[in-house]
Parts: C-alpha cells; structure tokens; sequence
C-alpha cells in the first residue's frame, strides 16, 4: 500500500507539528553516518551543503565537470516566494491555492502548502548568500508577475535567476567540500542503484574520464538529477539531462510518479529546420510586459509592423480577459497550438505567434519622461527612454533572442511556439520525499509532488531549493535515527558485485552490437514519436500507436545501434547510448500512463476529453489520485493508485477568464 505518511491536524499546521516531533540524530552520530546526494543542481547542491553543514559524511556525483553547470542555471525568469512585498493581497494561502489550480487539482494538498511556508525563507537564505536578486530604487527587491497569478511574487535576476541562485548554492556546498564534510565527484554518472535488505544502500558508477565503474555506500541515497523532458528530443532541456539515474531506482522497486506530465512552455524560439539538437526557451517573463498576438486574417504574410492594431488578434486577452497573457503555460501553449492549427501561424513555418514589446516600451517610456519631468520630449525621446527600462530588465533575454534569430526584438516582436520544458512527474515520494524504497529519497524536479499536472512559472527553483535546504535536513532523520548502528557495508557485499556486474554485462552488451545507426539518430526518431502522440496533445489511438512504435524501436535499437570508440576509455557516445536506452523505456511507460489517464488536466490533454471551448476536462471522479507505477520486471508494469484527498481546496474546473 502507498502511504504518504501525511501528518495529522489541520494544514497549516502539519509541517510545525511534524518538525517538532521527528526524530533526531545527535552531532556525534551525524559524524558516522554517510549520505549519497546524486545531481548538485539547486536541489542537490543546496541537500549536500545543508547536510554536511549538520554533521553528516557526504558523498555528491555530478556527471558535469563541475556543479556550476548544472542545468538549473538555465533557468531564466525567477523564484516564487510569499512575501507580500508588492501589500497585493498575496500569502502563504494564496500560493499554496495557485500553485494546487494551476496544477488543476492532482498534487498532493500538504506537501504543496509545507513548499508555500517555507517559500519566504529560500529568499532570505538566498539575499544572505549574497545573491543579486533585482531591487527597487529605494533598496527592496524586487518582484514581477508571472503566468497563473494575479500578484507579483516572483523575485529575479535579471534574465538568468537560475545561474545565480546556482553559485549561491554552490559556493554553500564548496565551502563543506573545504572543511571535509563533502567529497565531491565530478564527472562521475550514476548507473545503478544498490539495494541490502530492500533497503538503498548505494551506487554504482561510471568515472566518465576513464570509463571505469565504481562502488559506493551510503547509510541513504538522495536523488536529485532533475527531469526527463529529453526524452522528446527536441526540448528546453541541456543535452546532457536525462532520466538514468532515476530510471535505475524505478527499475529496482522506486514506484514512478505520474509519467505522463510534462509541462510545454509557451515562449521559446520555434523549430527552424531539421538541423536543430535542443529549443531555446524565452523566459515567462517576458509575458508579464509582452503582448501575444496573431493575425486576424489567416495566412496573413504582412510584417508585423505593416499589420494595423484592429487586424490584430491578441487571443489570450480575448479568452482569458481576467489573467490576459499571464495565463498558466498549458494554457498558454494549447491557445497558440490552436491559432497556428487554425491557420494564422506566423513566420516562414507558419509554427510560431508574436511576442510583442511596443507597447511596453510606450508605457515605460512614458513613464519615465513623467520621472523625469521631461516636458518637450518627443515620441522618438519616449521610445529611447522605454528602451532603456525594457533593457534594464529583460536586456540579456533580449541579447539572445537577436543572437539567435538576428532580429532586434526591440523593433520586431519575437516569434514564439511551445516547446518541451519541464516534467511534472517523476519518482512517487511520501511527505518526507522518500520514495516506495526504504532509504532513496527524491528531490526537486524528479519527484512527482508539488506541481501537479501542470507546474506554475517560478515554482521550480522554489520546489528545488525548499527541498534542499529546508525539508529533507529535517526528514532525512527521521530515518537515520534508527541506522545509527548500522555499520559502514563493504563494496565487496555480494549486493555491489551483483549491481556492478549488471552494468557491466549492459556495457558490454551495447559495444558489442556494432551496427549501422547512430544514437543520435535512434534519439531523434524516439522523440519523434513523442512529440507527435504524446506531446501538447493525445489521443487513444495515437497513445496505442506510439506505445508499438517505440517497442520496435527498441528492438531496431538493440540490434543495430553502432557506438563508436572504448569501454575503459572517455566515450560520450556510449554515455548517451545508455541514457537513450532508459528514454526509450520511460517512453513506453508515460504513453501507457497518458493511455491510462482518459481525461484532461493540465500539461495532460486527451482530445477525447475538453470542454465546448476547448478546455481541459477533468474526471475527478474516475482520476483523482496519483499514478504510481511498479516495475514487476523486464516490460511490465503494475499501475497503484495514491487517492488525493483534498480538505481545504475544492476542486472545480479551472477558469481564467
């Protein structure tokens, strides 16, 4: 049976209750127990620095050459918190509501309002880490409004939030690895999970420099490896991110967690042709000043700007009058899908809508002749001076779009199209982020619990950070406290020569088939049938076809896959190929997941299932609960069921209109 393990008494008082009477482990025990934390994104990095800062022996393994390079630098437009500091009738209550409508009502009631407390105190953490978050004239940060909500509460730097929330992070967990109480590994991949007694007991990997295989215990085992969106290919994602190591523990009893929810982000640069490895994501926040529109007349082939103001279709203002262009991103990015399905795409593949800042820039500009008392200025003076405030804000975005593109969004609206961003499902974990086996937790994006079907903008970095820095220190006791004494196990336990020889035996196994097809090639045509019949839209028949496509796959994969190079040796290609090998498995689960789930909800829409506006139409009655997936062995899977019971928010169908 799945418990959640879920703390009585009311809501806002489970958390308080729970931390004053969990167990504790005493600093000289702390000293003798051992912790392997996998990923040092935000969520990993801020686990071990938090971790070793208490007195534990701490182990982190990043397949980068360096923490900084995670992927969580990549994230652009900022952090949730519930400060209030806008006094716009934001709280603790009204984030924790967004976050469960946005997610339409299939995340977990106590985990997401324990995220919406302890959201205030990630910034304050991060302000005294020295992170230069955007601030006022007078000094006060600073925040913007991101989709979803109808307040400002999301804090910022500049475009690049993530990076810098990052080098926080990191140089907490640098200054651990100085004082002895974190060994990092670098360039070191997690490939196999290592069960004693159906508890996680460690791992093994592969030194990706040498390509050699190594063993390593751990009293427990924290995964923070972030999402699998990849698996589409074509995604917002860094190439390197992937699903192993995840993958590995589902394979060996950790049930998974909702598959089917990934989440398609609204703003990212279009597809340009056939050449293209990944998709760059534009920040949500340029939907807090930008205006979305699209040609009122189909096939319209115009420059934006020889297209007057009434030939315009701003369709998300027109939809959505209450939240405009700040609606959530699944939202979002079906609106866009049906106005470039309907034929009044824009750009040379007719894939994209525009994105436009003019109207911002007259309002700034406005606003800071009035700042200025400028009162001869004219429209070329209120242009400039709009410019120079959308720069002040948005400027590195802005820079890369025209490095990209080579067009000047400052004269040209952006083009924009859905793409592949985050992954709303991943391992199934209880309220202390353990998952179904005794030991491994999961953190941040690859656990399944805080976002639903459908994650708000700015809530990521949050979950990540939370996590880290303030829920697992306290959980993980809880279970250490009763492994005091348990001894340090030996590599040479039969347990780690077993795990470790199933990763070599696959190794070996790939080299030798030495066929006719890339990896890379074998990836795309996976995320082909991902993308067609499993992406921002599903249906029976689709989900059916895919779920035999991708089995073929498989076979043609492990039969005609050509890896270049050697085992012992540097070799990204036999790197990827293992990942790829898992992307195809969890391929075929989340068509079966999305299958299984015959109802819309979220980044989840089946087109059997809408409203007469097109809308997601949910089934609570039939599906609401979490799918959690057991792997029974080999292609099999048994489907549980975790019921969500809702006690403060009552579900109703989402409006943001």
């Amino acid at each position: 049976m799945l418990d959640a393990k879920i703390p009585a008494g009311p809501l806002e008082k489970k958390w308080e209750d729970y931390k004053g009477h969990v167990k504790l482990v005493n600093p000289a025990n702390k000293r003798k127990l051992e912790i392997i934390v996998v990923g040092t994104g935000l969520a990993g990095a801020s686990a071990a620095a938090s971790l070793g800062e208490l007195g534990y022996k701490v182990k982190a393994f990043c397949f980068q050459d360096s923490p900084r390079r995670a992927h969580s630098i990549a994230a652009q437009g900022g952090i949730n918190a519930a400060k209030n500091y806008q006094n716009d009738g934001d709280s603790v209550f009204r984030l924790f509501y967004d976050t469960i409508k946005g997610g339409d009502y299939r995340s977990r009631e106590a985990n997401v309002h324990r995220l919406a407390e302890v959201s205030a105190n990630i910034i304050d953490q991060c302000v005294a880490q020295g992170v230069p978050f955007a601030r006022e004239y007078g000094g006060l940060l600073s925040n913007r409004s991101f989709g979803g909500t109808q307040v400002q509460r999301t804090f910022y730097a500049a475009g690049q939030t993530g990076q810098q929330l990052l080098i926080g992070a990191y140089q907490a967990l640098e200054r651990q690895v100085a004082l002895g109480n974190v060994k990092m590994y670098t360039r070191h991949e997690m490939l196999e999970l290592v069960k004693i007694d159906d508890k996680a007991r460690g791992i093994i990997t592969r030194d990706l420099v040498t390509g050699e295989l190594e063993r390593h215990f751990g009293h427990a085992v924290l995964l923070c490896s972030g999402g699998y969106g990849n698996v589409f290919y074509l995604s917002t994602n860094a190439m390197g991110c992937n699903t192993t190591a995840i993958w590995k523990a589902h394979k060996n009893g950790a049930y998974f967690g909702n598959p089917c929810f990934t989440q398609i982000h609204p703003t990212c640069i279009p597809v340009t042709g056939e050449h293209q490895s990944k998709l760059t994501l534009m920040s949500e926040s340029l939907r807090n000043d930008g205006r979305i529109w699209v040609p009122k007349a189909k096939g319209d082939n115009r420059r934006p700007s020889e297209i007057p103001e009434e030939e315009r279709d701003y369709y998300l203002e027109r939809r959505y009058p209450a939240f405009g262009n700040l609606v959530p991103r699944d939202v979002a990015s079906r609106a866009a899908k049906e106005r470039c399905d309907a034929g009044y795409g824009v750009g040379t593949s007719k894939q994209a809508v525009y994105l436009d800042y003019a109207d911002a820039i007259q309002r700034y500009g406005h606003i800071e002749v009035g700042k200025r008392g400028l009162t001869d200025a004219d429209a070329a003076a209120i242009t400039s001076l709009g410019k120079e405030v959308v720069k002040e804000k948005y400027g590195n975005l802005f820079d890369m779009y025209e490095k990209i593109t080579g067009e000047n969004p400052y004269e040209v609206p952006m083009r924009i199209y859905p793409a592949v961003h985050y992954t709303m499902g991943g391992l199934w974990v209880n309220y202390e982020l353990m998952t179904s086996v005794e030991g491994l937790y999961a953190l941040g994006e690859c656990n399944f619990s805080d976002h639903g079907a459908n994650r708000l903008g700015a809530s990521a970095l949050m979950q990540g950070l939370a996590d880290g820095y303030f829920v697992i220190p306290y959980t993980i006791g809880n279970y250490l406290a009763d492994e005091i004494r348990t001894k340090e196990i030996p590599t040479s336990h039969p347990a780690f020569e077993e795990a470790e020889k199933a990763v070599r035996e696959r190794i070996e196994k790939l080299m030798s088939i030495n066929g006719t097809q890339t990896v890379e090639s074998m990836h795309k045509r996976l995320g082909k049938i991902m993308w067609d019949k499993c992406g921002m839209a599903r249906n029976a028949q689709g989900l059916q076809e895919a779920i035999e496509e991708i089995r073929q796959l498989r076979k043609e994969f492990w039969s005609d896959i050509r890896i270049p190079g050697k085992i012992n040796d540097f070799n990204p290609e036999l790197d990827k190929a293992n990942r790829v090998a898992d992307f195809m498995e969890l391929g075929e689960l989340m068509c079966m997941d999305a299958l299984q789930r015959a109802e819309s909800c979220g980044g989840h829409f089946r087109e059997e299932s809408q409203t007469e506006e097109g809308e997601a139409l949910r089934h609570d009655d039939q599906f609401m609960y979490v799918s959690a997936w057991e792997n029974t062995g080999g292609d099999n899977w048994q489907l549980h069921k975790e019921e969500l019971v809702y006690d403060v928010v009552k579900p109703s169908q989402r409006s943001y209109k």
